[in-house]
Formats: structure tokens, C-alpha cells, sequence
């Protein structure tokens, strides 16, 4: 259980949160939600200890899992190691045994402690412990012959699943996981699901997967009015909830204002006439009222819209790849591949990382040539591209976002582009800031602006729910849905896939196949590596 009493926080002149007290119960999981810049991780922070808040207090159990977000300090530690390593009492126990077995000859007093020790490992449960690092491992993608090797043999992503590991470790009373599913392919996202659902203390995670918050999340905390409001049910239901307790206190405010209206003005028609019990009645009545409207904070959640059009139709076939084979840094990316993709047909590319989606999108765009076949576009089509990598796109330099969007603009006024801004939620002076000092849900939605700004029938996007927000996702999901043009695009994300796709391509190391939707979604897809099957909490 985690305790939390009338604690506040402010970052800059902005109030996150004030005088917030809320119960993080055992065996519950609780979702942390909130648009970016509203206080999540900065609340996260406070909850394990790392940040202090202005005021308030916070109560913790005695072992708490947290998913680490610097890697580069275990680059020289094994594997295994740092997976065990999330069992603070464990680790030292394990850490000084070694030391004294080194030694060879002890003396009583070493032989006490190892004795002492042999008992805090057991009551540990050490002496299973790294069969239980390997089973998180292997679940979320990790293979058993790199366990024993250091950190710095795995790249970026890896490293980030070998933390994760490491907060799962050694069954802990509370949970903290900040964006967990980051850098995770569906696969290891489905595994973490069913692990975190067999989870018997508190879990509170903040992720930008409405789909994994929906699946693992039984309460949804939400920062917003400047406090935290806790919902029952998953990301949808408090999605329903919030909107029928606003609109209900927004009704009930109209009504309270209707009748101070009405009371007003019968003091006024009144106030100099012979009913002056009457009108001082009514002037204590009016008091009241007012006493009894509700303060409606603003809420922080906005979402942007996004729409996307195009300036004409492509011609019938857009795109056709015939017997196409790539081998990148000596990984296969496909082997005779066909594919013929038709005019409104939208289309996932899923599977695990480093596997060639991004490869497969470049080939597309021409940037990569492929070893064997040909790819040929078909007539009238006009490419909008959204890269992985937005620094692809957009230098990080002292040219303001406005100018940057500007440069891609052929055929609207200056209005239209400040309308565009306006849109996709950037206020009035936004703009102007330099291109270097976006944020990463800034820099994707100047992306966005852009292809919403050229208008073009086919859309290629790696990626492109990175950084973005709970809210901005659903809208971002929405948008493709609705495209009328063509879209090939890349995702983590399976409420995307689910709702936007009509067709599925799965790329796997055992070679590349098309699904059907349905079939995405009861899981029937070649890169599910690893099925959870439960562990001993």
C-alpha cells in the first residue's frame, strides 16, 4: 500500500497538483493518467522517494519495484545480474556471500555471517532467483545465450527491457513503471500483460498504450483540476465517468446560476418597495447559492484535431512490389516478396524490433534500394512520410516551428497555417519557439501539421504514436480511420492496428505473411515469442 497525505506540487509558476491524498491499495493496478506536462512522471517521482514534494508526505512498503530510466550505469554488469539487482536486501546478501567464499579460510565471525546470510537468502527466496530473472527475461524477449554477458551487448531497447526485468524482480509490494510498453514490440507487450495481472500488490503505471492501460488497469488515477481524481475501471471507463461527472456538474452549476439570476432580480424590482423582509429573504438566499456552485477547475485535457485530406486521388493501384529481397547488416528483411497495395487500403506493418519494418518503409520511399525485384508506384500518387526518426525531418536549430512549416507550404495563407497551428493544440506564441527546444509531442505534432498542410493520398508512417499523449493518440486514431487515401504505417500500438487497419502484414524472422485484423486480434501472429504461463507471487 502506498499512502499519500495532502501532498502538492508546483513546477515553474504552474500548480501540478495541490493537497492531493489518495490510497494506492494492494492488488489493485492502477493506471496514472494525464496529458504530457500535467505531472505524471513528476508525481511518479515523488511516489518513489526521489523527489520531494512542497508539501505532504508520502507512506511506503518496504520493497518497491521501479523501472530505472538510466541503463548506462549497469553497462558493465551481467545480464543476470542486473535483473537480480532489483532485490536490494537479495543482491547485497548474494553480493557478500561471494565475497566471503572467495576468501577461502574464515574465521568464526565470517562464518556466523555467512550463515546469517545463507538465512536472508533464503528467506529471500534467493535460492530460485535467477531462475526467475531468466523467466522475465525470456518473456520479454531477452534469449538465454546473451543472460551472461554484460549489459553492453544488448542495444537501446534491450537495455530497457533488461530494467523492466529489473523492477518485476523479487516479487515486490509495489509497482511503479513509467511508459513500460516503450521500445516493447506486441509480442513483449502481450507477455507483460498477463505478468502484471497475476501481480498481488500495487501497481501504478503510466503508459500512452490506451490498449495496455485498458487490459491491465482495474483504476485509473487521473491528474487533472490540479488534483487526483481515482475512477474505477480501466482508461474507458474513466474516460465515460469524467465526462458524465463534469457534464453533471456543469448542469447543476446552470441551474444554481438560473436561480440567482432569478432571485436577483426580484431584489432589484423589490429592494425599494414595502417587501423588504421579502427582498433581505432573498439577498441570504442569493448567499447561499452562490456558496453552492461548484468551482470548476479547468481541466488541462485538450485534444487536438487532426484531419487528413487529400488534394486529389491517387489512380487505382498505388503501390507494387514483385519478388522484392533485402538483406540488411546480414539480417534477412524478406525474400521474394509480393505485395500490391490498392487505392483506401490502410495497412499495418507489425513484429518484433529489428526486424525490418523501418527497412521495409525506406525501400518504399526509395531511400534503400532493394537487393532483388522491383517496387513501382502507381499513377498520381503524392507521399507524405513521417519517419521514426523525426530529427530526419526536422533539424533541431534556431528556425522557429513556424518558419519550418511555412517552407512546406505552397498554397495557403498565412491564417490558415496559424488556424493549423491552433489545432494541433499549439498556443499563440508556440510557433515562434526554435525547432530545438520542442518537445517530443511538439515535434510530432509540427510533423503532423505538415502532412495535414501538403494534403497527400498516401500516407507512410513509422511510428508515429511516439510522444504523443493518451488523448492525442485517440485522435491521431480517429484521423487514419476516417483517410480516405491510402496509408501504410508502423505501430506498437494495437488499438491502432485495430482500428484503423484493413489489412495486416507480419513480418517475422520466419518470413513475412498477411493476416487478416481478426486474426491480429486473437493474437494468431508468428512473432508471439513467449506466452506467459503465471508466476509464484
Amino acid at each position: 500500500m502506498i499512502t499519500v497525505h495532502d501532498v502538492s506540487m508546483n513546477f515553474g509558476g504552474q500548480v501540478l497538483f495541490e493537497n492531493v491524498n489518495v490510497t494506492f491499495n494492494q492488488g489493485n493496478r492502477y493506471g496514472l493518467t494525464g496529458p504530457n506536462g500535467a505531472g505524471k512522471t513528476t508525481f511518479m517521482r515523488i511516489l518513489e522517494g526521489e523527489l520531494e514534494p512542497m508539501s505532504g508526505q508520502v507512506r511506503r512498503p518496504k520493497r518497491m519495484g521501479v523501472l530505472k530510466q538510466d541503463h548506462t550505469v549497469y553497462d558493465d554488469v551481467r545480464i543476470i545480474d542486473v535483473v537480480m539487482m532489483g532485490h536490494d536486501a537479495l543482491w547485497k546478501a548474494l553480493s557478500e556471500k561471494e565475497v566471503l567464499l572467495a576468501k577461502g579460510d574464515l574465521s568464526n565471525d565470517e562464518g556466523m555471517r555467512l550463515a546469517e546470510l545463507e538465512m536472508v537468502i533464503a528467506e529471500e527466496e534467493g535460492y530460485t532467483a535467477e531462475s526467475e530473472a531468466e523467466m522475465l527475461l525470456v518473456g520479454l524477449g531477452i534469449p538465454t545465450d546473451v543472460h551472461t554477458e554484460t549489459l553492453s551487448v544488448l542495444q537501446g531497447g534491450d537495455k530497457v527491457r533488461v530494467l523492466l526485468a529489473q523492477a518485476l524482480f523479487g516479487k515486490p509490494d509495489a509497482l511503479l513503471l513509467d511508459e513500460p510498453t516503450n521500445s516493447l514490440d506486441i509480442a513483449s507487450i502481450r507477455w507483460l500483460e498477463g505478468f502484471l495481472e497475476d501481480f498481488k500488490g500495487a501497481l501504478i503505471v503510466i503508459s500512452h498504450d490506451r490498449h495496455f492501460v485498458n487490459a491491465v488497469c482495474d483504476k485509473i488515477a487521473d491528474i487533472d483540476y490540479q488534483t487526483i481524481i481515482v475512477y474505477n475501471g480501466n482508461y474507458d471507463d474513466m474516460v465515460h465517468a469524467k465526462a458524465e461527472s463534469r457534464g453533471s456538474l456543469e448542469q447543476d452549476n446552470v441551474a444554481k446560476q438560473r436561480k440567482i439570476e432569478q432571485l436577483q432580480e426580484f431584489v432589484q424590482r423589490f429592494r425599494a418597495g414595502s417587501r423588504a423582509s421579502q427582498v433581505k429573504s432573498r439577498e441570504k438566499q442569493i448567499e447561499r447559492e452562490k456558496q453552492a456552485l461548484t468551482d470548476l477547475k479547468r481541466s488541462n485535457i485538450q485534444r487536438p484535431f487532426i484531419r487528413f485530406e487529400q488534394e486529389r486521388k491517387s489512380g487505382r493501384q498505388v503501390i507494387d512490389l514483385r519478388n522484392v529481397s533485402k538483406t540488411f547488416d546480414d539480417t534477412p528483411i524478406c525474400h521474394e516478396f509480393n505485395l500490391t497495395v490498392m487505392r483506401g487500403d490502410r495497412v499495418a506493418l507489425v513484429g518484433a524490433n529489428g526486424i525490418g519494418k523501418t527497412t521495409m518503409l525506406r525501400m518504399l520511399m526509395e531511400e534503400v534500394k532493394p537487393d532483388d525485384g522491383t517496387i513501382e508506384w502507381g499513377h498520381e500518387t503524392h507521399i507524405g512520410y513521417m519517419p521514426q526518426d523525426h530529427g530526419e525531418h526536422i533539424e533541431k536549430s534556431d528556425q522557429s516551428a513556424h518558419k519550418w512549416l511555412w517552407s512546406h507550404n505552397s498554397k495557403t495563407d498565412e491564417q490558415n497555417v496559424r488556424a493549423l497551428f491552433g489545432r494541433l493544440l499549439f498556443t499563440k506564441e508556440e510557433p515562434m519557439k526554435p525547432t530545438k527546444v520542442l518537445s517530443g509531442g511538439e515535434t510530432v505534432r509540427l510533423l503532423l501539421a505538415r502532412l495535414m498542410l501538403i494534403k497527400p493520398n498516401v500516407l507512410l508512417l513509422d511510428e508515429p504514436t511516439n510522444h504523443l499523449d493518451l488523448e492525442s493518440i485517440r485522435s491521431l486514431t480517429d484521423a487514419l480511420a476516417k483517410y480516405e487515401g491510402t496509408c501504410i504505417f508502423v505501430t506498437h500500438d494495437r488499438n491502432m492496428v485495430s482500428r484503423v487497419a484493413t489489412r495486416v502484414i507480419e513480418m517475422s524472422k520466419d518470413g513475412i505473411r498477411e493476416i487478416t485484423p481478426e486474426q491480429f486480434d486473437d493474437g494468431q501472429f508468428l512473432s508471439s515469442h513467449a506466452t506467459y504461463q503465471g508466476a509464484a507471487w
